[in-house]
Formats: C-alpha cells, structure tokens, sequence
C-alpha cells in the first residue's frame, strides 16, 4: 500500500500503532505504517505525518520539504526533548495519548478535508537580525511590501511594535494581546479581516507590552497565512525562544542580516550556526555601507552563508520611519534587495505550489 490518499505513520511503539490506528479509524481514513526513512514522493503525498519522538530522526533531512499536518505523538505529557523534536522537523501538533485522542481525530479529519498537502500555500520567510541595529524589521518590512500579497507578523515583544515601521499605529484592528488562542486553525479569510491593513499587506503586531508571543497562537496565524496563499513574513527577536525555534522551523527561507562590519561579521556568525541546526535554508542580506571597505562576498564568505542580496545606503529613510511609516519605491534600494530575496523564495516547493 503506498501513502497517497492516507496517514504515514512512523511509530517506533506497537501500542502507539494501535492507537493510532483506531483513532484514524475515527476519522475516516487509512494509516500506512513504515518502518524506514520516507521518499520524498511518500512524504509529501501522504495526507498527514504522524510519528513518535523515537522515529523523528528519519524526518529531519533538508531532502524533505516542510509540509502541513505534521504530528509528533507521546505516551503522556510532552518532554522538552519531544518539543524540540517537533520543531527540529516542522510538526505543527504535539499531542499525548491517549488523552489528546479526540484532538488528533481533528487533525486527521482536517487534513483528510484539505487534500494533505497539496493545497496552494504560500512561503514563509523568517526574519532576523545578525547584530543588534542591523535593520531586521525595516528589512521585513520592505519584504512584506514588496510580496503581491502579504502578512507581517512582529514576533519582538521588545521591539517597540512593527505597526510604528509600516505607518499602521493608529488603525483599528487586532495586536497580540487581542488574539485569545491558545491552538487550533484560524481561517485566514477572518484574521485578515481583523487586522490592520496597508494596501495588500496585513500587519500582526506587538503593543509594546514586552509580553512574549507564545509559540501556540504563532504557530496557528504562520499556519492561517500559509493556507491563506499569502506570503508570511516574521520579524523575530534575536535570541532562541521556543517561538522563535518554531518560526524558524516552519520558514521555507531564513534571512539574517547584517552590517558590512567585523562586529557584523563575528556576531552573526554565533546566530547563522544556531539557525542552521533548526533549518539548513539560511541566506543573507548584508547592509551598507562598509566603515573599511568590507564587501558584502566577504561578509558572506566570513559567516559561511549564501548571500541572498546587498543593500546599498537609502538615505532619507530615519526621517521617513518618523513621519508615516517605510514607503519603498520600486527603484530603492530596499525593494530591489527585497525582490532579490523574494525570487529565493519563489524557487521554494511550497512557493510554487501556490
């Protein structure tokens, strides 16, 4: 039996099989067990993934692409080392038997109701900074600008709010503390809705409470965004959260950037290493101009990552940040670095599935 049209399951536990066997059962669907690493074909074709702690290794190869209704299964409440291992693979549940039973019949039907993975979705790009000041939110900013359609997502809690970069301070329209969710499946129909907009672009922000985001309703607007075609962009804060391990998890692409500097240089180096061990696709955007003479190929070659685009001095845009919000033209500096990137992204499965 091949894994199309059913569950792939890789369940290291005799019992787990059994109840997962009947919990699909529930649901109305197939579970196809395998005991090897999957195919590539396997695994994207299957209407879901669901596996256990001890089989998650086979999963975790940059030859498989990430993909939706991924599920990490335990016997009883999750360790730290099980959260871990479903970030490390891109699982979007983590669910204990048999407790969380009727939950995972949920998600087996969801999953049987969208086809698996072959509905259009759009890419998600994560963003960071390699250095502190290095200009990761007004870079995503522009990103999101520049995408047909986007959502923004400000997953800084201290970073004063991604609304005050795009000019969408005084809207009405939801921040974090308004999003009561604690799991489950937005529609994205409705989150956009809620949100405050600028033209094409729908803008999720913090409110400057220093209230952390919490990696169950980030998981689920990324998610909403991605089944929503749209192009997700997260602004995350340097440092390895559990959220921001998840973003970064879920991300088709990684963008660090960073300063055309020897301090850019060494402090980037210590962030790409961290974020490559979550997620292999990691590239760079180097901004000038260079104190020394520094190149942005030789900031590349010095923190061993590809280099995605260069941004070039765009002068006038401190003032600009300070009365309205980024505007990038389509000949700036910013857009034309962020279309470089956005080309990346497209060449991504799920970009082009979409």
């Amino acid at each position: 039996m091949n894994a199309g049209n059913a569950v792939l399951a890789m369940l290291s536990e005799t019992g787990m099989r059994d109840e997962v066997d009947r919990v699909a059962a529930a649901a109305g669907v197939t579970v196809v067990h395998v005991a090897q690493p999957p195919s590539r074909q396997a695994w994207t074709g299957a209407l879901a993934v669901v596996f256990d702690a001890a089989a998650a290794g086979s999963c975790h190869a940059p030859s498989l692409p990430r993909r939706a209704h991924v599920i990490l299964v335990s016997r009883g409440e999750p360790h730290t080392s099980d959260w871990h291992i479903a970030i490390s693979v891109g699982a979007q549940h983590v669910m204990s038997l048999p407790a969380d039973e009727a939950d995972l019949v949920a998600a087996l039907s969801a999953a049987a109701e969208s086809g698996g993975d072959g509905e259009a979705r759009g890419p998600v790009v994560a963003v960071m900074g390699g250095r502190g000041g290095a200009g990761a939110s007004v870079f995503a900013t522009a990103l999101a600008q520049s995408a047909r359609n986007a959502l923004l997502i400000d997953a800084d809690p201290w970073s004063g709010g991604i609304d005050l970069v795009v000019g969408t301070e005084e809207q009405q329209g939801l921040r974090w503390p308004d999003l009561a969710l604690e799991h489950g499946r937005l529609d994205f129909a409705a989150l956009r809705q809620a949100l405050p907009r600028l033209d094409r672009l729908s803008v999720l922000s913090s409110v400057r409470s220093g209230n952390d985001v919490e990696p169950g309703p980030l998981a689920a607007v990324i998610d909403a965004g991605r089944r929503g075609g749209t192009t997700v962009v997260c602004d995350l804060p340097r440092g390895l959260t559990r959220s921001v391990e998840l973003a970064v998890g879920a991300a088709d692409l990684v963008v660090l950037v960073t300063t055309a500097d020897v301090g850019g240089c060494a402090a980037t180096a210590a962030v790409a290493t961290a974020l490559g061990a979550i997620n292999p696709n990691v590239g760079l955007v180097v901004r000038g101009p260079s104190p020394a003479g520094l190149r942005s190929v030789d900031v590349a070659r010095a923190v061993d990552l590809p280099l995605l685009a260069s941004v070039r001095p765009q002068p006038g845009i401190a003032g600009m940040l300070e009365r309205g919000g980024l505007r990038v033209s389509h000949r700036s500096p910013l857009a034309t670095a962020a279309r470089r990137v956005l080309t990346v992204l497209a060449q991504h499965p799920s970009a082009a599935a979409a």
